[in-house]
């Protein structure tokens, strides 16, 4: 019988502590050529599309796909999970919570591996429900002594201050100057922008960037700057560069970054390839994110919910 989990239940089986520690595990995996990852997939229409990311990690005992559709009237999320033995469905569950979950667990892994050890102020461009995961992350990695948010209005930024500040128990400041987040040791971009939020020049030594928002060649947070000043640039798989890796894309076309010089997080993870060498190196992540990083997540819903007797039983 194969378990079916809604929003509302992945949501309450998900914490970030847990999310981190598997989305750390299995990119260690995937650098140690013990799981698979293939790229999203996309099929565009002219009202809607559909995308479909999949991959395995037998050593989780995960095998499976996320698909989603996006249409004007909004996104929806299911991953599909299998057992990597028998090829059974276990799982199917909603999982949009999922998604902002293990996308915010993979900037707080590279940020646990690249930003400085001493890094305590955390600057975010973007004030929308993904950056919500990105700082809740960070903070969990992380001892922040301040955080300061920018977006492109004063009422989402301070809606989204004063929400995350109750969550974490700390103030969050806000700011309508666009530099001023970058003056922070951790630096975050997750916003819609398809034009850069973010200059190289704005960035201190020793800063660390998560650039988290563009999944689209045609997309772009930061200018070429970032990556040209960055002594590590990183990224979930080297595959999606000439796919959706839109904030690299001009330092890459411009020879201001070389593919070959662009490495993989979890290579820094399982110590195959040197991450931060100096207090004042920049550090870049660039994320698109893996369906690796949805099934690793989508385990440990599925092994909760076992434990707990949450879902519904289908016989599909």
């Amino acid at each position: 019988m194969t378990l079916f989990l809604t929003e509302g239940e992945v949501t309450d089986l998900l914490d970030m502590p847990s999310v981190l520690d598997a989305v750390e595990a299995v990119l260690r995996h995937h650098a140690e050529g013990k799981a698979t990852n293939r790229a999203r997939r996309r099929v565009s229409l002219p009202t809607s599309g559909l995308n479909v990311m999949f991959a395995g990690a037998p050593e989780i005992g995960a095998l499976g796909l996320k698909a989603y559709t996006v249409a004007r009237g909004g996104a929806r999320f299911y991953t599909m999970l299998f057992d990597p033995e028998s090829g059974e469905l276990l799982a199917q569950m909603q999982s949009d919570k999922l998604g902002q979950m293990r996308t915010g667990a993979a900037s707080g892994v590279a940020t646990k591996h690249l930003a400085r050890e001493d890094a305590s102020t955390l600057g975010v461009y973007g004030a929308g429900w993904q950056a919500e995961s990105q700082v809740e992350a960070i903070a969990a990695v992380k001892k922040l002594e301040r955080v300061i948010v920018h977006s492109r209005t004063e009422e989402s930024r301070k809606a989204f201050a004063e929400k995350m500040g109750e969550k974490l128990g700390m103030e969050i400041e806000t700011t309508a100057a666009a530099e001023e987040p970058a003056a922070q040791d951790i630096v975050v971009t997750v916003t819609s922008s398809s034009s850069p939020v973010l200059k190289g020049e704005w960035l201190k030594p020793g800063a660390h960037v998560n650039a988290a928002g563009s999944n689209f060649l045609m997309k772009a947070e930061i200018d070429r700057a970032v990556a040209g000043r960055a002594s590590l640039v990183a990224v979930d798989s080297r595959e999606e560069l000439g796919l959706e890796a839109g904030n690299l894309l001009s330092a890459l076309e411009t020879g201001a970054v070389l593919p070959e010089a662009v490495r993989e997080l979890g290579s820094v993870i399982a110590g195959h390839v040197p991450g931060r060498r100096g207090p004042d190196d920049i550090t870049l992540f660039s994320s698109q994110g893996l369906a690796l990083e949805d099934l690793a997540a989508a385990r440990l819903v599925y092994d909760r919910a076992r434990e707990r007797g949450v879902g519904r039983e289908m016989d599909f």
